[in-house]
């Protein structure tokens, strides 16, 4: 592949062909990792420059503003036409509308709070898995839409290079239709790097189960007689999975697939059914780390009851082995936040007897590598994945755990310390795009999360009322705009099962970044991305705050990847 197919394309080399039914209205794009309120004015931008490696997703947004309102607003998406007859196909693109959430109320230490209507929920125009039509009386539907006069409204796309396209350009359009009529006519070109993206993403990821949340949810909801319970929890079950590992997050399978049984010799195993059923579904859903139950499931005292333990432990590497999966990494999430001395020991009695099995079951502790009050003594030799917040991680102890094999991932919660890239809605969107860029840079492996993506519990409904973690009484206290989310009910636009978010978007483009990453490291170019990365990344608490100068870095990287391969 020519060096000059990578470079990115200047918006003037790409002709919008405007033939538009109202000269009101204008029609403009953006690619870049931002929100665009309901009052901002039109932007300039009338064709979009798209670039990505196979196997990965490349989106953008479509927006629309009008002096007087449009009925019927849709979007039809033409092939994109690419070298010696290849295409990418309008009907594989994924479509969607953006809904907007009023927000009058700023999140904790949100100082730059803009009240306003912020787009968020993603309502797909076809069902995400089976492909059809959603149900005709949803409470909110994609399209057609009508555009409101002098509010600025928009869509995402979101384009799939699949295996083994050919590397180069591809060009077509997307109209913008309203009652049936081509409004205007966007251009599109994607450029197909020469290069692929691994089918399993090397960055891992503990989000949690939106299923188990959903289960409690409806539960309660239905036992109050506000709505009933989904009528089929498998096809629930396959959407929820379908939908998370598509956005390069691992799935969380059934918890029965990873529940040995006691024999009576006091041993434990798993079934051959259950190792065919976990392998099934870890290829399908590309999962990279599976949590296991925790030890207390089968011990009381890990110390006293030692080889039963150790026992139990035995059946997950024996599982392991017949999985024969090498990539997945078993742990168990010991204890989260130990924020005491109790709590401290508690980790230095379970971390211990489970390590001195040499299983392939890790544990994972939610906590820096630096002790928090030296006369608790230290977690050392107690843990074997370590999960700082953002703004705890101590980049010296990191390194000192690391060089004895230790592994450091990262999360968030809250408005915790120091600024970091904190996750609520009202902070920019690039705040769930960074943080994959900043781990890499801190050879963080893998990414942790609260409230399996689907904290709803706190609100009536999460489609109108974004204030799922609200700590307030009496109109004082915390508040947190969406915190613990990142996927709404999706019963609410036509089918059972989880709506996307441009949250989990950027964050979906933040784990394939991670990806570059990865690779360059892998081929030993590990100093020549870090002078690309550090520029953007610099810690927890400097990042770059332009979006657009994490595409123009994507590219460069991408460009060592290709040279890499000559």
């Amino acid at each position: 592949m020519k060096t000059r197919s990578l470079q990115r394309v200047a918006p003037s080399a790409v002709l919008l062909a405007a033939l538009t039914a109202n000269a009101a209205c204008q029609v403009w794009t953006c690619r870049d990792t931002v929100r665009i309120l309901r009052d901002e004015p039109a932007g300039e931008s009338k064709s979009v420059a798209l670039a990505a490696a196979r196997n990965e997703w490349e989106g953008f947004q479509i927006l629309l503003r009008s002096d007087a309102p449009v009925r019927g607003v849709s979007i039809e998406p033409d092939d994109l036409q690419g070298p010696r007859g290849a295409a990418l196909r309008g009907a594989d693109a994924v479509l969607y509308r953006q809904h907007q959430l009023e927000l009058t109320l700023p999140s904790y230490r949100n100082n730059n709070f803009k009240p306003g209507w912020y787009p968020d929920p993603l309502i797909p125009f076809l069902h995400p898995l089976t492909r059809q039509p959603l149900a005709a009386d949803a409470r909110f539907k994609a399209v057609p839409f009508d555009l409101p006069a002098n509010e600025t409204h928009g869509f995402w796309v979101d384009i799939f290079v699949p295996p083994g396209a050919k590397p180069g350009k591809y060009r077509g359009t997307y109209r913008v239709t309203a009652e049936g009529r081509d409004m205007a006519k966007i251009a599109v070109e994607l450029t197909v790097w020469d290069f692929e993206l691994p089918r399993v993403s090397t960055l891992q990821t503990a989000l949690g189960s939106p299923v188990e949340r959903m289960r409690g949810y409806y539960a309660k909801r239905a036992k109050t007689g506000k709505e009933p319970e989904p009528k089929d929890w498998d096809a629930v079950e396959a959407q929820v999975a379908h939908e998370v590992s598509r956005h390069r997050i691992n799935a969380t399978p059934p918890a029965a697939l990873l529940t040995p049984q006691k024999e009576p010799n006091g041993s434990y195993s798993f079934t051959t059914e259950q190792v065919n059923a976990l392998r099934k579904f870890v290829d399908t859903y590309h999962v990279n780390a599976l949590q296991t139950p925790h030890p207390r499931s089968a011990v009381k005292d890990p110390e006293a009851e030692r080889d039963k333990l150790h026992a139990w432990l035995k059946a997950f590497d024996q599982m392991a082995a017949e999985l024969n999966r090498p990539g997945v990494t078993f742990f168990t999430y010991l204890k989260d936040e130990p924020n005491d001395e109790e709590e401290y020991h508690y980790v230095q009695k379970w971390g211990p007897p489970i390590r001195a099995a040499k299983s392939v079951v890790k544990v994972m502790v939610v906590e820096q590598t630096k002790a928090q009050n030296e006369k608790w003594g230290t977690l050392y030799g107690a843990i074997d994945i370590w999960c700082p917040l953002f703004p705890l991680h101590d980049e010296e102890t990191a390194a000192q755990r690391r060089a004895l094999g230790e592994t450091i991932w990262t999360y968030t919660a809250l408005c915790q310390m120091k600024p970091t890239p904190w996750w609520q809605i009202d902070f920019p969107l690039l705040n769930y795009r960074v943080p994959a860029w900043i781990a890499w840079r801190y050879h963080m492996r893998g990414l942790l999360y609260w409230g399996g993506m689907s904290h709803w519990s706190g609100v009536e409904d999460p489609w109108t009322d974004p204030k799922t973690l609200d700590r307030r009484k009496d109109g004082k206290g915390l508040l947190y705009q969406g915190e613990g989310t990142l996927v709404y009910p999706g019963r609410a636009v036509g089918y059972d099962g989880i709506a996307p978010s441009l949250r989990l978007k950027a964050l979906r483009d933040s784990i394939e970044d991670y990806e570059y990453l990865a690779m360059l490291e892998r081929a030993g170019l590990r100093a020549e991305a870090e002078k690309i990365v550090l520029p953007l990344a610099e810690s927890w608490f400097q990042w770059e705050k332009d979006a657009a100068a994490y595409h123009k870095a994507r590219e460069k990287l991408a460009a060592l990847i290709v040279k890499a391969k000559k």
